[in-house]
């Protein structure tokens, strides 16, 4: 059995709960949330399950697990913005989310910097900041900056990564931080200036799991007994 085969052997099972929760969220939640309970659990559930894939992958608070460890933790706040967000809490979902967005910092690291990626990724966060600012009111014209800068430099760090990695995992998760930006770019243009998207709630729903599944799936490798064939550099 080839690499892929015997990672997937024994990450499938793993992820089976993830995709059981998503099925069912995107099956029984037709329409927009208007905050009810139900649509929250089920809105969460695919987070909490990703949560259960870290957790067996297997999980200490040894240095072999310190990634997996941030980003358990990212995934925690997520599921916490995920439902405040979900109960028309926006303000302090954006927060919960930015608290994620320090996690996974924290787990894709600061080396290598690769600036330029940085340097272009701020000036083009800069120019949306910049023209949806007028369109905030006195909480978000604060919060909705900071929360730019910190998914921007999320995306930094994960973008950094792969380019330095340049291994199936890394790379996955890199997809998934862009995921994650294009997901909340969504948001913010149907918010924020009106733009009117067919089907916004699943395009934004859709791009979300994807990103925080691919993010979840980069532990996968986390681990002194992992599987380090599987991180071989890509030719």
């Amino acid at each position: 059995m080839n690499d892929f085969g015997k990672f997937v052997k024994t990450h499938g099972p793993r992820l089976a709960p993830f995709v059981a929760t998503l099925i069912l969220y995107f099956s029984l939640v037709r329409q927009d949330p208007q905050g009810e309970l139900w649509t929250t659990v089920l809105k969460c559930l695919p987070i909490v399950a990703l949560m259960f894939y870290v957790v067996a992958n297997g999980f200490s608070l040894k240095k072999d697990y310190r990634r997996s460890l941030w980003i358990l933790l990212g995934l925690v706040f997520s599921c916490g913005g995920d439902a405040l967000l979900n109960v028309n809490l926006f303000p302090f979902g954006m927060v919960s989310f930015g608290v994620a967005h320090v996690f996974y910092i924290c787990a894709f690291g600061w080396k290598p910097l690769k600036w330029p990626i940085g340097l272009a990724l701020y000036v083009a966060v800069s120019l949306f900041v910049y023209f949806v600012h007028q369109k905030l009111d006195e909480i978000l014209i604060i919060g909705v900056p900071i929360y730019c800068y910190l998914i921007t430099t999320m995306l930094w760090r994960a973008l950094a990564r792969a380019v330095d990695a340049k291994n199936f995992l890394a790379i996955f998760c890199a997809v998934g931080a862009v995921l994650f930006v294009v997901s909340d770019a969504l948001i913010a243009v149907t918010m924020f200036v009106g733009v009117p998207l067919p089907c916004p709630r699943l395009q934004i729903m859709i791009t979300y799991y994807a990103a925080q599944f691919a993010i979840a799936l980069s532990t996968a490798d986390d681990g002194p007994q992992s599987f380090r064939s599987y991180r071989r550099k890509i030719k």
